[in-house]
């Protein structure tokens, strides 16, 4: 029997906090999740809902209040489902992201003693985001945009996001008390109607160039002069201004079809001395201050002399591989999208690399080929996505045996997963080191470092 039912009202203690920041209390044993409420509290809640092994309950009242609380400063914190733990201190979240990794390492991945070393977080943790994808629509009559709401697609409304550039903030902003008097209809989700879907903005850091995607649903656009100018008084250092058509009936944000409006197709960044040119559907780490650190730990993980051969898989459009052919005789990279391979090979003769190859196609069956062709690796890097590795991946790795893995994970459950697979196989992994490239949000990325044991 469970106990508590709906509508109880209780006082309970907050041991924890779960992936997406809810806090966690136990009732005999019984977990309840509380939303907003941070451990070490009492809190009074009420029981919204039960379940068989959990429950969820409504925040009431705060008891006792954690050292870590603070005020979130977002004015729509508590609809928009953008951050999760604003109202936790940085050094709160610090914490809170070094125990969730220690916590899946142990717990999953079965390896206690791994050092988890305390996280790389930011000087700054605001305003970090190079890209916003700001969705917009109608309510009641006027147009609205923001970010979506948490679990849902009803847009929390604002002028002001405090994780994303003040330039994107103008144009959000901007753009919302103009489109009517433009005729430019916003998109309704529900009954695909209206023209104009998202707006992503895109800023290269190093560089300042901005660039701003129109989707919308139908090509032909009569008011796109007048948007562009709109656009170009806003924000005077808009390089680009792209349009992206995407006429389905879906959530995708993207369709097929991309044409240049004004100016570049273009912008460029750097990640320390390397350069990366990014079109409007180029994947391209959001926070490029701590992508810098992110790639040098795998850097230092790869322990390059100048005479290591490293492969990349999941190489994206060449940003891990550019960064390790500073310093590596030969890398190769391979990468299912062949897009990002074309984007990989223009950035690395951009940058005047000779000692790279990219390759599109999937890594578990590109990689065995370059082993049988005589280019095995010295050093092999995977930075997968949150899913982790494929398994048919590690049993190249387990049966190619390089001497060296540096893992880039955006998940610390999958990592977990995949670093048991991998130290059954005869790898022992040496440390990992957490990096917060998403303040305010309960991500976080970690990189590990293997090596195979005769």
């Amino acid at each position: 029997m469970k106990p508590v039912t709906k509508n109880d009202r209780l006082v309970v203690h907050v041991e924890d906090l779960t992936h997406d920041g809810a806090g966690v209390a136990k009732v005999d044993g019984y977990p309840l999740f509380i939303q907003g409420a941070l451990p070490g509290e009492e809190v009074q809640i009420h029981v919204l809902k039960t379940l068989k092994s959990y429950g969820f309950a409504k925040l009431i009242q705060i008891e006792k209040q954690s050292p870590f609380r603070v005020t979130a400063p977002c004015p729509v914190f508590d609809t928009c489902g953008g951050c999760q733990i604003q109202h936790l201190s940085y050094e709160g979240q610090m914490n809170f992201k070094q125990k969730l990794v220690r916590d899946a390492i142990t717990r999953i991945g079965k390896l206690p003693d791994v050092p988890v070393h305390p996280v790389k977080g930011m000087d700054h943790p605001w305003r970090y985001r190079n890209k916003s994808q700001i969705p917009f629509g109608q309510e009641n009559g006027r147009v609205v945009a923001g970010f979506y709401q948490t679990r849902s697609h009803n847009i929390a409304d604002t002028d002001i996001c405090i994780i994303q550039t003040p330039e994107a903030d103008a144009i959000m902003a901007g753009l919302k008390r103009k489109l009517i008097d433009m005729g430019i209809e916003p998109y309704e989700e529900q009954t695909h109607r209206g023209m104009l879907r998202h707006v992503i903005v895109r800023k290269g850091r190093a560089t300042g160039e901005i660039m701003v995607v129109l989707v919308t649903k139908k090509k032909k656009f009569p008011q796109r002069e007048q948007a562009v100018e709109l656009i170009k008084s806003i924000v005077p250092e808009t390089a680009s201004i792209v349009q992206n058509i995407n006429p389905e009936k879906t959530n995708v944000i993207f369709g097929d079809e991309t044409i240049t409006l004004w100016g570049k197709d273009i912008i460029e960044d750097r990640i320390g001395d390397v350069r990366f040119e990014i079109s409007a559907r180029s994947f391209y780490q959001v926070n490029p201050e701590q992508t810098e650190v992110l790639y040098g730990q795998a850097l230092e993980y790869a322990g390059l002399t100048g005479d290591e051969t490293v492969i990349d898989a999941y190489c994206g459009i060449g940003t891990i591989s550019l960064f390790l052919a500073q310093k590596a005789k030969f890398v190769m990279g391979v990468e299912i999208v062949p897009q990002a391979i074309e984007d990989a090979k223009r950035n690395a003769e951009l940058n005047g690399f000779t000692n790279t190859l990219f390759e599109a196609g999937p890594a578990e069956q590109v990689i065995p080929r370059w082993y049988k062709e005589g280019r095995a690796a010295d050093v092999l890097v995977v930075d997968p996505p949150r899913k982790g590795c494929d398994e048919q991946l590690l049993r190249t790795i387990l049966k190619q045996q390089p001497k060296r893995v540096v893992y880039v994970s955006c998940n610390p459950a999958t990592l977990a997963r995949d670093l048991r697979i991998l130290e059954d196989g005869g790898y022992r992994t040496q440390e990992v080191q957490p990096v917060d490239m998403f303040p305010q949000s309960t991500h976080c990325e970690a990189v590990a470092w293997l090596e195979f044991k005769q």
